[in-house]
């Protein structure tokens, strides 16, 4: 059998999924996405060292992650019979104060991950769920949770705290910051493209959206914050919001704290702004004044976040595109950058609109890039070297005098 290391990204509409051989190359063996959970599911699944075209399928009677689990390890055991599972890499949205790494996964470790489901609803339940289904269909596997958070833990206390009492800080109540497996990659993809640039904005804009500082390859300040519902608006969370709403929706509205967190996590957005759509593809493409008036508030907000981030660095180097809207809207990349040309950021127009990886105009002081991201990549190299780590303390134990 050939060991291979098998990527997890479970949400609560979609699993996304790769393949990688377990070696030092880890080599791409196969990719796929099934989405639509809950409504109507949809498998898409590719051998990537073959020509053959990919699976393509309507699912019926599948609507959790479970079900889709099934499916997809299904496919893999009829695509790749001589393959078994060495490691299942996990995302996991949420690592709380404690996980600052990639983990192997037992039960404590489980039950302590599932109290942070509150703080990320639409995600951490589901990226746990995969896990215990995993555990059980392949004991044998070494099951691998590798955290969003993790990226930013060695953020500075004037970058998390929260202006709280200070018991609430030492209760958990901090910034942690997300999309940090996407801002890895990127920020590693930078340092091949732009070596030694030193001061870096990244800008993962996609359902959802945040932007991170980094300074030397180190994060050190992000627009999200204690929940995924901060910073930038996204397609259906709101964003950061006065506190003050909160209160007057219970008193003056009528609603109660569970309608407000679900209106705040699924009901607001572009999806709340525009009345029209969460997906900025629809938004774009719409004549309606209400589709321009959310594409506006999210440029706007992006534009006001990026400005923000550079004055903590003293300054910006490279600025990156990157997640669905990032990489794929060169509209919105052009709405974005024509109002930061007070910082020396500037596009060329012909390699923005053919999705380059290098967009900025020649002679503009900033190198802009739009970059896919690749966070099944980074789990995937975090799974070898926790493998490698244990291979060798079981090597050193058996040496053992």
């Amino acid at each position: 059998m050939n060991p291979a290391i098998f990527v997890v990204n479970a949400g609560s509409s979609s699993l996304k999924f790769a393949l990688f051989g377990d070696g030092a190359a880890l080599d791409p063996l196969a990719k796929g996405e099934v989405s639509g959970l809950g409504k109507s599911a949809h498998l898409r699944a590719q051998r990537m060292q073959t020509a053959a075209p990919a699976t393509e399928r309507e699912l019926s009677g599948i609507t959790s992650a479970a079900d889709a689990l099934s499916v997809v390890t299904d496919w893999i055991e009829n695509n790749f019979l001589q393959v078994s599972f060495s490691a299942i890499g996990h995302r996991v949205v949420h690592g709380g104060s404690r996980f600052h790494a990639p983990i192997l996964v037992d039960e404590p470790t489980l039950q302590e991950l599932e109290s942070l489901d509150p703080l990320a609803p639409q995600h951490q339940p589901y990226n746990l769920a995969a896990i215990r289904t995993l555990r059980q269909r392949y004991p044998r596997a070494a099951q691998i949770a590798c955290f969003d958070t993790a990226f930013h833990a060695g953020w500075e206390d004037r970058a998390r705290r929260i202006a709280l009492p200070r018991k609430f800080y030492d209760a958990g109540v901090r910034r942690y910051g997300f999309h940090g497996l996407s801002f890895e990659f990127l920020s590693e993809r930078v340092q091949t493209l732009v070596p030694g640039a030193q001061r870096v904005v990244l800008a993962h804009l996609g359902s959802g959206a945040s932007i991170c500082a980094v300074r030397d390859g180190r994060s050190v300040d992000s627009t999200m914050g204690f929940s995924v519902l901060d910073g930038l608006p996204m397609a259906t969370r709101c964003g950061a919001i006065d506190p003050g709403v909160i209160f007057h929706l219970h008193r003056s509205h009528a609603l109660d704290f569970d309608q407000i967190e679900h209106m705040l996590y699924y009901d607001s957005g572009l999806k709340g702004a525009s009345g029209i759509s969460a997906d900025m593809r629809d938004l774009l493409a719409s004549s309606a004044i209400e589709a321009a008036q959310a594409v506006e508030l999210f440029v706007h907000h992006c534009v006001r976040s990026i400005g923000g981030l550079a004055a903590v660095l003293g300054g910006i180097e490279v600025l990156v595109f990157s997640g669905g809207i990032g990489w794929h809207a060169p509209s919105v990349r052009a709405l974005i950058c024509e109002r930061l040309g007070f910082l020396g950021i500037g596009l060329d127009a012909v390699s923005n609109a053919a999705n380059a990886e290098r967009i900025s105009a020649e002679g503009i002081g900033v190198c802009t890039l739009a970059i896919e991201t690749n966070e099944e990549l980074v789990i995937a190299r975090h799974c070898r070297r926790l493998l490698a780590s244990r291979e060798g303390l079981v090597g050193q134990s058996r040496h053992r005098p």
